[in-house]
């Protein structure tokens, strides 16, 4: 396995994508950019912590360990928006969720270098995910829950605060009707906020994989951070952004998230 892609098997029919929680950038495309603070300004920090628990209930993880902003392993390798006439951010992304460029000038990538990046990056994340779903397929229908969470307040993308739990099935095309109902119920004995196909709807692959009909159920879960850790209301800095980890300040989370795996493990169970 390569040293930036890691895979845990598990026997539960459920497959984890975590494509957003990685922090490494390359020596040599670091030095191209503006900041390395811009370059993992918009991780999704700590969520890989946050469902560490997951191998513990049999579920499969693929991670990959390289920075969003070298390559975005949860965008159309075509090009093509997930979110047509909305603000979004590319495959290999040049600005943050703040539209702050993240390459100095004329240092962007051009064609052929995001050619090269899909080849190293995004085309092994997304065989690593392919192998373990066909490998838990054989046993009959399988769920591929992708782990996302986002900062509370991103004016720039959305409006006000985002709900805490946003849960995305593509307005249903990814995953039968009763996953998504199980995850909702899930999420809504905490008492938060929660939406389903709001403004995040699932990206590239949840679409990708989703297809209900063959056995194949794929949903995504974007948390508004501030459930798990400390979220700045306004813009973040080096100073404030990412704050740290906080385990008792995880804990309720993880109960909730606990509770949603569960019913991904009980849905696709059903369908055995």
């Amino acid at each position: 396995m390569k040293d930036w892609l890691t895979v845990h098997e598990g026997s539960a029919p459920l497959v984890i994508g975590l494509p957003h929680t990685g922090t490494e950038i390359p020596p040599q495309i670091e030095a191209r950019m503006t900041s390395p603070w811009l370059a993992r300004k918009d991780a999704d920090w700590w969520v890989d912590r946050l469902y560490d628990f997951a191998a513990d209930m049999g579920a499969t993880l693929v991670r990959t360990a390289i920075s969003r902003s070298v390559i975005d392993v949860n965008r159309d390798p075509s090009g093509a928006s997930l979110y047509p006439g909305m603000t979004t951010t590319g495959l290999c992304p040049t600005e943050t969720f703040d539209g702050e460029p993240l390459y100095r000038d004329g240092q962007t990538p051009d064609e052929a270098e995001i050619a090269m990046r899909r080849a190293t990056w995004f085309d092994p994340y997304h065989a690593a995910l392919r192998s373990q779903l066909d490998r838990l397929s054989a046993r009959g229908p399988v769920v591929l829950y992708d782990a996302h969470s986002i900062r509370s307040v991103v004016p720039r993308l959305f409006e006000g605060e985002l709900p805490q739990f946003n849960i995305g099935d593509n307005d249903g095309a990814t995953c039968a009707p009763e996953l998504t109902q199980g995850v909702e119920a899930a999420c809504a004995i905490s008492g938060s906020s929660l939406v389903v196909n709001g403004r995040f709807k699932g990206g590239w692959t949840t679409r990708h994989y989703g297809r209900p009909s063959a056995g194949m159920h794929a949903i995504q879960m974007e948390l508004a951070d501030r459930g798990y850790m400390a979220d700045p209301a306004g813009p973040v800095s080096p100073d404030t952004w990412p704050s740290p980890y906080q385990p008792e300040r995880a804990a309720p989370m993880r109960g909730h998230l606990r509770r949603v795996l569960g019913a991904c493990i009980a849905f696709a169970e059903s369908q055995r």
